[in-house]
This record gives C-alpha cells, structure tokens and sequence, in this order.
C-alpha cells in the first residue's frame, strides 16, 4: 500500500507513512467533516452518564455501541463553530481517510451487484472530541464506530495516534484497516445481518449475547478482509508490510490484550469483540479468497 500512500515525513505531532498515489487517487463524496462543530457534554439524552457508562462499558470489554444503540434519538441542542485552525496533518489524514472509504465503495458495489443486490454508500464522519448521532452522543475515546441507524461510520482521527502510540499498530494499511472493518459494520446492517443479531441479543443471557456480539464483530473482521483482496487485485494497493499491519492492528484491539491491559486479567465471558487470535484469523479468513460467504462465524464450528 505504500505506493498508495508511501512517503515518510514528519508534520505536527504525527510522524507516519503517507502514500504517494493516494494523492491521485479517488476520493469518496461521502464524507462529513464536522470537526470545526463542538457538541456540549450535556448535548445527548443521558448526557455524561451514557459517556460514562460507555467509557465502562469499553474498558471493561463491552462493546459501547451496544450502549449508544440503546438509547433513544438525540434531541436537537445547541453547538458552535469553532474557528481554531485544522493542522495540516489532520487535513491529510482526512484526504486519506476519503481514499480509503472511496476504495471500499469500489471493493463493494460490484460484490453486491454478483448478489443481485445494491449496495449503499455509507457516509463517513469526521468529528472531534465528541459527536451526536443517531445512535446517541460519543465521544472519542470511544473509538471509531458504526450506527446503523443512520448508516454512517464516525471517527475521530486521534484514534490513529492511539493506535499507534498506545496499542503499537502504526501504519497506513492498519488505518485503512480501521475504515475498512466499521464499513463491515455497514455491509452487515444492509445485509440484515445487524438486525437479526439485535432481535436475537434481546432473547438471550448477557454471556450468551456477548459471544453473539464476537461473531458479529469477528464477521465485520473477515469482511474488511474480503476488502482487501479485491482492492488489492484490482488496484494492487498492498506491498510487503501492509498485511502484517493490519494483523497488527487486529490483534492490538482484542479483547483480550485490552482486558489485560487495561485491568491485569481476562474475563473471556465478557468479550464482545473476540480475542487477538481471533481476530487475526478472520480477517486473514476474508482475505484468502475474498469470499463473503467465507465469513460465516455465525455457523463456525470454532471461531
């Protein structure tokens, strides 16, 4: 990928791989840049508490999206404007950012097409600090994440610095991983596989509904696999390293190292997102042969 993105250089606070083709490259209309707007802490219906309790719910090896879906619709408040400058560091990665999303779009409209079906162009939000969707009001310590109630992935480019300097997985092809694993998220929810998985968590044990919410995530995994492989044999994006990047990454935000991390042990029946291990195989599960069907963790015998 580095002929994508592939010169080193140091601007700001960052100091990371910038491709060089990625400047020619597509860019996605898709995007909603929303950084310069400033979301009151109290903005969203639960305010600090379901900041909070996401916050928990995060460190603890619970997916926060879990706790932003529950909530109800945000009600219209008050923000501003702030005029502070964007560094130019952040403007590139936000190009990037547009790049990467613009390969998805070129990746899955034509696997949708083989299904006899149509595939939907996911918005992308740039935010900073904090952000009001659909699905409740996030801040970024959160991470990156998707809504499905209104289709848009949300991020807050400081995670890339996080994942770098916090989790050890720098790299371009593990951001582009990052993009590529929430527009999973989106696949499924076209795909009605986020529906029936919402339906079935309302039936089941907390334990029971976590490994649910593994396989979902696991599946999301194998899908920016899937990605990856016919990006790379349409455009030929990747280059010695950029695999062994995202595996990095995948297996830097497992529930397990996070867990461990985070309070000195591991509590499997808690993870919502599957273990390092897992994670790296499904993602490579995806990129073998850039199958969909592949990605079934749902009928997996051993994730």
């Amino acid at each position: 990928m580095k002929e994508i993105f592939g010169k080193f250089y140091k601007m700001g606070l960052y100091e990371r791989e910038v491709e060089m083709r990625w400047r020619t490259g597509r860019r996605s209309s898709n995007i909603e840049d929303r950084r310069r707007i400033r979301v009151p802490r109290k903005a969203a219906g639960g305010g600090i508490g379901i900041i909070v309790i996401a916050l928990i719910a995060m460190y603890f090896g619970v997916d926060p999206t879990i706790i932003l879906n529950q909530q109800s619709p945000t009600t219209s408040v008050s923000t501003h404007t702030t005029s502070k400058p964007i560094s130019p560091a952040d403007n590139q990665l936000a190009d990037f950012v547009s790049v990467v999303l613009a390969d998805t779009e070129d990746t899955w409209h034509p696997l949708f097409n083989k299904m006899g079906k149509t595939y939907r162009e996911p918005n992308l939000v740039l935010f900073s600090g904090a952000v009001e969707s659909a699905c409740g009001y996030a801040q970024a310590a959160m991470g990156p994440f998707y809504c499905p109630a209104d289709q848009k992935v949300y991020i807050d480019l400081s995670f890339y610095q996080d994942l770098k300097s916090r989790h050890g997985a720098p790299g371009d092809f593990a951001q582009a991983y990052v993009i590529a694993h929430e527009i999973g998220h989106h696949v499924q929810s076209l795909l009605g596989i986020s529906e029936k998985v919402h339906t079935a968590r309302r039936r089941l044990s907390q334990v029971e509904g976590n490994k649910l919410s593994v396989m979902q995530e696991l599946q999301a995994d194998c899908f920016a696999g899937v990605w990856a492989h016919h990006a790379n044999r349409a455009r030929q994006i990747l280059e010695e390293g950029d695999i062994e990047e995202a595996l990095n990454a995948a297996s830097a935000i497992g529930d397990d190292r996070l867990q461990r991390r985070s309070r000195g042990y591991v509590t499997p029946d808690s993870f919502t997102h599957g273990s390092s291990k897992q994670r790296v195989r499904w993602f490579k599960q995806g990129l073998k042969n850039g199958d969909i069907l592949d990605c079934n963790t749902f009928r997996a015998d051993n994730l």
